[in-house]
């Protein structure tokens, strides 16, 4: 493999300039501007081989970033999809809807469904139906996608399509989420060339690595794709309860390579256990306001604990989908039953009493701080009186709680700065902060960013780098300053998976 020699960078916790060396995919060291490339590199100096030098002029360079929670197909899809986030009702959605039906540039051909995604219905005055849709799209089926791909709101035509009958078209978790592969009824040549696309997009914003948990039979799908000769990013391909079966008879443990690709490795075992904030389906101790709701329980805890327990003992890590306080406490004790590693994915709310108990299970809290910048007005509107322990960072981090950070992408843009910028700032949009107390530092939120590789680059570590266009030390911590960092370049083993110096 070729050498890189990255001089005169900026790395965190070191004063002067730095020169990193790249050797066979690896950190090979870390030195002061201006060290001799062979020095201390006896490989090096055997070989011959001269390193190419790339001068970083004062830039900074981090481990690369992560995004530990994706729907990587749904996410390179829903970039071609309309976009109805912006609807404020249902009316609103139905004209969006009529506007792309009646432009060519974005009618589906005869036959084929016009896909959207982003509405958030939970606050509107009046609850989408399948009436309001067909008034605009007649015989064309029409399915749109919420933000939380909690939902789908289908036209009667639409329902035809997915094969569903239903009485106002509004479809909620178990009536939504067996139906969905249906939307995804591309070609696998045109899903894998999106994917391919949209990879190479998180690599211009310093990703190198995602976990995918597209709800598919993600080890068969990667296979294919390493087949192709995927050369993206690094993808840890999680699996579901359903193809769990399949993943325990090949004997895979999370981490292990998959189809001899090293970029691809087996990821945890997924479970949903609860709903979402936005359908009012999160499990909650207390009831949403107004309501004597307190939201759906997916996966009863003597159902999840022997799960749990027979991923465990074939070496996969779980992760538990859990966004209400009593969700959150019920996974947190199918953790401790099972004795499971891995961890709790979303974590929105918490009782307080039960923020320790991460740390002292060792279960990682899997969280997306741009949901609490989507959720913060639903969240002040639904649960009243507890968003002061809403998307708790600062406590967790306070209380010793591993970090991961994702996007649910498509639920939120593949972008790990909106991530950092939401946690460090809790705002956007100009807003004043949403519980600033919550907000974590720029380094905290960055370690929470990696992987768990830190700030700085390391010696052994994999090459997975990101080198940023400004220092990181005089970096500005508003919102808009950290969204709008701009990459000068990633790097994957070593390899270029993005360069713009």
């Amino acid at each position: 493999m070729s050498h890189l020699l990255l001089a005169n960078a900026r790395v965190a916790g070191v004063r002067e300039p730095v020169d990193l060396l790249v050797r066979d995919g690896v950190v090979a060291r870390v030195a002061p501007a201006g060290t001799p490339a062979d020095s201390g590199t006896p490989a090096d100096a055997g070989t011959g081989a001269v390193p190419e030098r790339v001068d970083l002029d004062g830039r900074s360079v981090v481990p690369g970033l992560w995004d530990a929670h994706t729907h990587l197909t749904q996410w390179a899809l829903v970039r071609r999809r309309l976009d109805v986030a912006a609807a404020t009702s249902a009316a609103h959605a139905a004209r969006l809807v009529r506007d792309a039906l009646t432009d060519p540039a974005t009618a589906p051909p005869p036959g084929r469904p016009l896909v959207g995604f982003g509405f958030r219905w939970a606050t509107w005055a009046q609850p989408p139906s399948a009436a309001h849709l067909d008034a605009v799209a007649g015989d064309t089926p029409v399915v749109l996608l919420s933000g939380d791909l909690h939902t789908a709101w289908a036209s009667t035509a639409g329902l035809r399509f997915l094969g569903i009958e239903h009485p106002t078209g509004l479809l909620r978790e178990d009536e939504w989420i067996p139906a969905s592969p249906r939307i995804v009824q591309v070609p696998d040549d045109v899903t894998d060339a999106l994917v391919v696309e949209a990879s190479r997009a998180a690599a211009r914003r310093g990703v190198v690595g995602v976990t995918d948990f597209e709800v598919a039979d993600n080890l068969a799908v990667w296979r294919r794709r390493a087949a192709l000769g995927w050369d993206g990013l690094r993808v840890r391909a999680g699996v579901w309860p359903e193809h769990l079966d399949a993943v325990l008879a090949e004997g895979l443990r999370t981490g292990d390579v998959l189809a001899g690709n090293p970029l691809l490795t087996q990821g945890p075992l997924k479970v949903i256990s609860d709903g979402s904030l936005n359908t009012r389906t999160a499990y909650c101790f207390e009831p949403y306001a107004g309501t004597h709701e307190h939201g759906l329980l997916n996966v009863p805890t003597d159902e999840l604990v022997p799960l749990m327990e027979r991923a465990a003992a074939a070496g996969l890590d779980c992760a538990i989908h859990a966004i209400g306080d009593r969700a959150n406490a019920l996974a947190l004790d199918a953790f401790e039953a099972s004795r499971a590693h891995g961890s709790v994915e979303h974590a929105q709310l918490l009782r307080r009493q039960d923020v320790s108990r991460f740390a002292a299970a060792g279960i990682t809290a899997s969280v997306q701080p741009e949901h609490a910048m989507d959720d913060r007005d639903v969240a002040d509107e639904l649960w009243p009186g507890r968003t002061d322990r809403a998307f708790p960072l600062a406590e967790l981090v306070a209380a010793g709680v591993t970090l991961a950070f994702g996007s649910d992408a498509p639920v939120a843009p593949l972008d790990p700065w909106f991530a950092i910028a939401s946690a460090v700032t809790r705002s956007r949009d100009g807003r004043e902060p949403w519980h600033a107390e919550q907000a974590l530092t720029l380094e905290q939120a960055l370690a929470a960013s990696t992987g768990g590789r830190g700030v700085a680059p390391q010696v052994g570590a994999p090459a997975d780098l990101a080198v940023l266009d400004a220092d990181l030390a005089t970096l500005g911590v508003g919102s808009d300053a950290l969204r709008g960092v701009e990459v000068a370049a990633t790097l994957v083993a070593g390899r270029w998976a993005h360069r713009h110096l």
